[in-house]
């Protein structure tokens, strides 16, 4: 099965392909590097790592258009953290969360917490999207997104309830959709996805409306981890901080990402380059009558995790192990879905050109598979 040798000219560039982590461009190892001397091994309470994240804070608020009031907080822990986060210091005494794959499950089951009300979950099978929408007693809706798992995105709309806050999980999205931030009042993401950076840090733009909440349940009197607190990482965002000691590298990484993009023309700039991605598959699944896009109906259709389903006559694992013997990295399907599928990250560091190669060089295998 291995033998299968691809030629050359068919291969793409670079062959990493992963829904995450994902991708990370050259250039921000060398910036990393230029780094060494001034800021890895230096407190994060010194002013050059301070810089860095007052740098992070800046570049990701002119990404995004923020307008006055909103504000960029950061901590240590990634998105599972901020689940836990938003339990303790968000949702005041019920959430409805929409549910369509493992990660809006995930943050369902941080909001069932003992102290709060049993959430409103609204639940719609893998592969198609569940939506908000106004219910008696809500005080904070929550939804992904783009499902890095199934490969369906959903639209960001800021549910109308007087009061309630819209809270959207981006960890899979920020920065590689073009959207209106101001239709949410927190959206998070961890930087390991669109943004070319490692885990363990999530980051997040909260309203004004948002920061009200944070300090008033924060002064009521509800327990609270420390690691946990968002009044915490307000108060330590606000002065270029992390409460605990930051993954230098992971910052770095990020930061040079950010200046990236802004410097290429923001989100206008990744959305369109991750739209010709995932076009690119899509249009590819049309021409071969043994793949199939998992997400069927196409306003869902991610455009940064594509998923694609192959016919029980193609061995999806036969053709991912071909593919890993060339070069191409990261393709397969999410365990848990337990599907014959293939799922490509198509995130703002992929070139678009190196998909088209991938979709050749799948074309090549299933061809030649016994």
């Amino acid at each position: 099965m291995t033998d299968i040798r691809i030629p050359a000219d068919l291969l793409p560039h670079d062959g990493r392909f992963g829904s995450g982590p994902s991708r990370v461009r050259p250039q921000q190892f060398d910036d990393l590097m230029n780094r060494a001397k001034t800021v890895v091994g230096t407190s994060h309470r010194q002013q050059p790592v301070k810089q860095l994240v007052g740098d992070i804070r800046e570049g990701i608020s002119a990404l995004y258009r923020l307008p006055d009031g909103y504000e960029v907080i950061l901590a240590n822990g990634g998105a599972s953290a901020f689940w836990d986060s938003a339990a303790f210091g968000l949702i005041e005494r019920r959430a409805q969360t929409a549910v369509f794959g493992e990660f809006g499950g995930k943050f369902a089951k941080a909001a069932a917490a003992p102290w709060l009300d049993a959430p409103d979950v609204r639940e719609a099978p893998a592969g198609s999207v569940a939506l908000l929408e106004a219910a008696e007693g809500i005080d904070l809706y929550a939804t992904p997104h783009n499902e890095t798992s199934t490969g369906a995105m959903a639209p960001v709309r800021r549910v109308a309830a007087d009061g309630a806050l819209t809270m959207i999980d981006a960890t899979s999205a920020a920065g590689g959709i073009d959207l209106d931030v101001t239709e949410s009042d927190i959206y998070y993401f961890s930087p390991q996805k669109n943004f070319g950076s490692d885990g363990g840090l999530w980051l997040a733009i909260v309203s004004p409306a948002a920061i009200d909440r944070i300090e008033r349940i924060a002064a009521s009197e509800r327990y609270i981890p420390e690691f946990l607190s968002l009044k915490n990482a307000v108060d330590n965002s606000r002065k270029n901080q992390t409460l605990n000691t930051p993954a230098v590298a992971s910052l770095s990484l990020l930061e040079s990402q950010v200046r990236w993009m802004n410097d290429h023309g923001g989100l206008e700039f990744v959305d369109s380059r991750t739209r010709e991605s995932s076009d690119t598959l899509y249009e590819w699944i049309t021409h071969n009558e043994w793949a199939t896009a998992f997400v069927q109906d196409e306003q869902y259709r991610s455009q940064v995790v594509v998923t694609v389903d192959l016919d029980e006559s193609v061995n999806a694992s036969r053709v991912t192990s071909v593919l890993r013997a060339n070069g191409i990295v990261d393709i397969d399907p999410y365990r848990k879905l337990g599907r014959n599928q293939l799922r490509v990250g198509t995130f703002a560091s992929v070139d678009p050109l190196d998909v088209g190669s991938l979709a050749d060089c799948i074309t090549y295998v299933v061809a030649r598979l016994d």
